[in-house]
């Protein structure tokens, strides 16, 4: 059975925690890349489809092919970020179906049906992508998402030739805590949900 987290754990994925766009001079070992995809891919996705590809961007040959694809207000925090993530998707995702999901013929659903495939496919890369920010809390990360860049250019830089396609971006790392934003306001539960 398992059991409710601790407040500090709450606090650490939620209540506490906030976008950040100014990071510490600190970079992020592959060994804690490697742990944070171990946990993301670990989240529930339909069919068990999984379409989400990442791309983790450190480097400064990375950076340089990056910068020219962000709208100008992400270029700062991005470039100072230890690593930006490319939120992607495999847009014939479908084809990794027979070995995900082996209990029915799966793949079919989504041959015959590009907008099916599409709608699944973005769908849930955007879970995957949240499971990608709530892992890196998990892990002491902070991160920043951002939805600032030119699409076209970006999929021409970066998954041209391939059947990639980008979703979103998020920026990883050690924020500075003495430079975030006060947190904004959230709706009520009265103004967002209602009970049946």
């Amino acid at each position: 059975m398992t059991k409710p987290l601790s407040d500090d754990a709450l606090a650490q994925l939620f209540t506490e925690a906030h976008t950040h766009t100014t990071w510490l001079d600190k970079a992020i070992p592959d060994t804690l890349i490697k742990q944070l995809y171990e946990l993301t891919k670990l989240g529930p996705t339909s069919a068990n489809c999984c379409p989400a590809r990442f791309v983790f961007v450190s480097s400064e040959e990375g950076k340089a092919k990056l910068k020219p694809c962000l709208s100008s207000g992400n270029v700062g925090q991005t470039m100072s970020a230890p690593c930006t993530v490319i939120v992607a998707y495999d847009a014939e995702f479908y084809e990794e179906l027979p070995t995900l999901f082996p209990y029915a013929d799966a793949k079919s659903w989504f041959t015959s049906s590009p907008e099916a495939a599409y709608e699944t496919a973005m769908r849930n890369s955007s879970l995957q992508g949240g499971y990608l920010m709530y892992a890196a809390r998990a892990l002491g990360l902070d991160t920043g998402a951002m939805s600032g860049f030119n699409p076209e250019l970006l999929n021409e830089t970066f998954f041209a030739d391939t059947t990639w396609r980008v979703n979103f971006l998020v920026n990883i790392g050690y924020g500075d805590g003495e430079k975030v934003h006060k947190r904004l306001p959230r709706l009520s539960f009265e103004k967002a949900c209602y009970v049946m």
